[in-house]
This record gives structure tokens, C-alpha cells and sequence, in this order.
């Protein structure tokens, strides 16, 4: 079945790209079609012009940094990859020049995270897919670092943008269990600041996973939801590639009616809008059910018109599709010249586009394993700090236990010498209070003392005053006897 993926470029311009995941029950393989306006018309080449003139006369500012990505964003469209990004990058080198740190000033910071979307878009296209993952990654680290400090809508809508084309990446590299993580994540934001145009295109995306793996009925179940929201907000294009996917599911059910009800609505639609790739996708469908049902003269006639339109377009994948769906028309109707001559054209296409297929692939290698090279250097480089940083860490941690344990010796030592001074203080004061107490006492014995003396001389002074009297007396009587 085909599947249809939206990417989006920074100004989330949405893209759809359908491609090979499986083989109808006629046995036809579906067709690569990249669903895009023209790029190449004279509008859009006004457009361009237009922006060239802006950035001829813009200095360098915000103004010249949206003027470039837009330049990117139109070239792409025009499928000049080169060109887009170049002036992807020189937004980003004008960018990251003027901002320093990236919070700095918003403005810049989104410059630089949708110049990295672009180019990393770009990459995607070249098959650089671990290169274009890179971009995203780094793109959407600048937007969650600009919603943690402000949380505006904008930024979660680019979130959910980057988060629905990292993806993408993870489809193309057949991770769906990564792809449906990234795509439920990027549905989550968009339910959270009601983008119904995201959730739609989520839903699509999610639906082509189910499909791939064969659970038809959740597939049609997501694939209807974002069928009624594109109706809703009268998304043409949209609603005739969501309807399409429907007929698609039908068809591998064996449901044939309902498939071609589908295709022919989704026909309606893309005539109406004038789009020639998916009007040749719809003659294909068409032409392979008829064939189906055994309608062959329907069958041939719009697998003639998808052959017709697909070599006007230059679509080589609708060209070799078709040319399998005629040869195999032509093998049941008996047509075996024919048959045949439809089988070798199928053939030359299908090496044509196998050879072109394996050169992507091949430069894909290459630059996976430059990237793989990388990558195992970086991560080497990393190991390597980390076990430097490693022994740094268990060096300080050493030096810090070892200060730590010399300052708990410090204080433990401290401590003692404080406990020995506080009884040392403890035994002089008891000793100064016993020297008092004896200088007390002797100071009291040394007054009893003089006490006792004091006495003693008062004692031999009156007796010695008794002792002059008597001598006195006895004198004088012995005189008064004598006469």
C-alpha cells in the first residue's frame, strides 16, 4: 500500500510524500509520489525574485535571518537542494554570530533552530539520515530551551514539528517502534495547544504505520478522524490524499467497491486542484481495481491516461507502475505481444530507478559509516574524558577525605587540649582557694599570735610596774626604820 508522510520545513510549510510499503492484490506496486505545488511557476519565481531583492537590501538582523531560511524553504520547493542549503546555513552562521549565548535574544535562537530544520529537511532528502537526525536533535533542544523559559505556542508548535520529522527519519530507516514514539509525542503537543491541522497530520502518519503492519481497522480508524478534521478546516489536498489512503486499505481488504468510491472521490479532488501527481495516482488505482474485477476495458483506459500524464510530469516510478499494471492487463486479455513489450519498458524502468536507488543507497552508506566513523571517535573521545574526569573525581575525593579527616583530628585535638585547659583552670582555682584559705589561717594564727604576745608583754609590763613598786616600798620602809 502507499503511505503518505508529512515533513515540514521552519516555516512549517507540510509536505507529503507516498511511498512504497507494500503490493496491492492485483500485485501492483504502488508508486513514489511526492504530493508539492509546482515550484517552477512563474508565482513562485516572482516570489524568489522577490526575496532576493529583500536580502540584497536587509542588514544583518532577524529580517535577513527569516529572509534566507524563506529563500531555503522556496528553493527546496523547487528541488534545488544545493542552493537551499546554502542559504540554510548562511541564516544560521548570521545567526549564531550575532547570539552568544543562544538565550540571549529569542528571535535569534528560533533563526538558528529553523535554519537547522532546513537543513536538516534537506539531508533527508540526499538520504543523509543520520546527519539530518543530528539537525533535528540540535533544533529541538534550541526550541525546548526557548519554551522552558517562555512557553509560548510557537515553540511547542515547532516541538511538535521537530518531534513529527525526527520521525519521519526513523520511518525511513525502518524503526517503526521509534517512529510511533516520536509521532505520539508530536500528537500529544499538538492535542495540548489545539493545532488541528497537526493532529490530522499526525493521525496519517500513525495510520500509515498500522496499515504498513497490516491492522487495517486502526488504520482506517485514525485515517477517518483526520479525514473529518481536514474537512473541517477545508484542507483539499489533504482530504483527497486521506481518502486515497482509505481506498488504499479498502483495496487490501479486498473491499473493491469502497476503493474505488475512494479513488474516484480523491480524483475528483486532485483534478480540481489541478494536481497532476496525484490525479496519476488515482488513474493507477483505478486501472489496478478494474483489472481486479476483471472491468478490462476501464482498466485499460486509466492505466492509458496514468502512462500519458506520468511521461508528461516525468514521474519515472507512476511511468514503471503503470507499464506493470498494462503488461499484466495485457497477459489476462491475451495480448501476449504486448504484454511483453509493456514488461520490458517495466523492466528498463525498474533497473533505471534500482540503479538510481542503489547510488542513494550507496552514498548513504558512505556517509552513514563517515557518520558511524565519527560518532565512534566522538563516543571515544567522551570515554575518555570521562575516565579523566573519572580519576579527577576520586582524586578529589581522596584530597577531600583526607582534609576532612585532618580537620576532624584538628577539632578532636582541640577538644582535649580545651578539656585539659578547663581542668587545669579547675586545679589552680582549687589550689588559689586553698592558698587563700591557708594565707587565712596563718594570718589568723599570726593574729592569735600577736595576740598572745601582746598579752604576754601587757602581763610583764604590770608585773614588772608590781616588781619597781614593791622595791619602791620595801625601800622606803627600810629608810623610815632606819631613822
Amino acid at each position: 500500500m502507499k503511505t503518505k508522510i508529512s515533513i515540514c520545513l521552519g516555516n512549517c510549510t507540510h509536505l507529503f510524500f507516498i511511498v512504497t510499503q507494500g503490493v496491492l492484490k492485483s500485485g501492483s506496486l504502488m508508486f513514489i509520489l511526492i504530493i508539492l505545488n509546482s515550484g517552477r511557476s512563474s508565482a513562485q519565481n516572482a516570489k524568489t525574485d522577490s526575496l532576493l531583492s529583500i536580502l540584497r537590501n536587509t542588514n544583518e538582523d532577524t529580517t535577513k535571518v527569516k529572509t534566507l531560511n524563506d529563500l531555503s524553504d522556496r528553493l527546496y520547493l523547487n528541488g534545488e537542494y544545493d542552493n537551499a542549503i546554502t542559504y540554510a546555513q548562511q541564516a544560521k552562521t548570521i545567526a549564531e554570530k550575532i547570539v552568544i549565548p543562544l538565550q540571549a535574544n529569542r528571535g535569534w535562537a528560533k533563526g538558528i533552530a529553523r535554519s537547522l530544520n532546513n537543513i536538516g529537511v534537506i539531508y533527508k532528502e540526499q538520504g543523509n539520515y543520520p546527519k539530518a537526525l543530528e539537525l533535528y536533535f540540535k533544533a529541538l533542544k534550541i526550541y525546548e530551551n526557548i519554551r522552558q523559559s517562555d512557553g509560548t505556542l510557537g515553540s511547542k508548535k515547532n516541538i511538535a514539528t521537530l518531534l513529527m520529522n525526527i520521525g519521519n527519519i526513523y520511518y525511513y530507516q525502518d524503526d517503526i517502534d521509534k517512529t510511533l514514539e516520536y509521532y505520539q509525542k508530536s500528537l500529544i503537543i499538538r492535542k495540548e495547544i489545539g493545532d488541528n491541522k497537526g493532529i490530522a497530520i499526525s493521525l496519517n502518519n500513525i495510520a500509515n504505520i498500522y496499515g504498513n503492519q497490516g491492522d487495517y481497522p486502526k488504520a482506517l480508524e485514525q485515517y477517518f478522524i483526520a479525514l473529518d478534521i481536514f474537512e473541517e478546516i477545508k484542507d483539499n489536498g489533504n482530504i483527497a490524499a486521506s481518502i486515497s489512503n482509505i481506498g488504499d486499505i479498502y483495496m487490501n481488504q479486498g473491499k473493491t467497491k469502497e476503493a474505488l468510491q475512494q479513488f474516484f472521490k480523491s480524483l475528483k479532488i486532485m483534478e480540481e486542484m489541478g494536481d497532476k501527481n496525484g490525479v496519476t495516482a488515482a488513474y493507477i488505482n483505478l486501472g489496478s481495481i478494474y483489472t481486479d474485477i476483471k472491468k478490462y476495458s476501464e482498466a485499460e483506459k486509466y492505466l492509458n491516461k496514468a502512462l500519458s500524464l506520468s511521461k508528461e510530469i516525468g514521474n519515472k516510478e507512476a511511468i514503471k507502475s503503470t507499464y506493470d499494471n498494462l503488461s499484466k492487463l495485457n497477459s489476462i486479455t491475451g495480448n501476449w505481444r504486448l504484454a511483453y513489450d509493456y514488461h520490458k519498458l517495466y523492466i528498463l524502468y525498474k533497473d533505471s530507478l534500482v540503479n538510481e536507488e542503489n547510488t542513494r543507497k550507496s552514498v548513504r552508506t558512505e556517509m552513514n559509516f563517515a557518520f558511524n566513523k565519527k560518532e565512534y571517535a566522538t563516543r571515544l573521545e567522551q570515554e575518555k574524558k570521562d575516565i579523566i574526569s573519572k580519576e579527577e573525581n576520586q582524586k578529589q575525593t581522596i584530597v577531600i577525605a583526607s582534609v576532612s579527616l585532618g580537620l576532624v583530628l584538628v577539632v578532636i585535638l582541640a577538644l582535649v587540649i580545651l578539656r585539659s585547659l578547663r581542668q587545669n583552670q579547675k586545679k589552680n582555682k582549687i589550689i588559689t582557694q586553698q592558698k587563700e584559705l591557708v594565707e587565712n589561717q596563718k594570718k589568723t594564727v599570726e593574729e592569735k599570735q600577736k595576740e598572745v604576745l601582746d598579752s604576754i608583754h601587757y602581763a610583764k609590763r604590770i608585773q614588772t610596774a608590781l616588781i619597781t613598786s614593791e622595791k619602791y616600798i620595801n625601800k622606803n620602809l627600810n629608810r623610815l626604820m632606819n631613822n
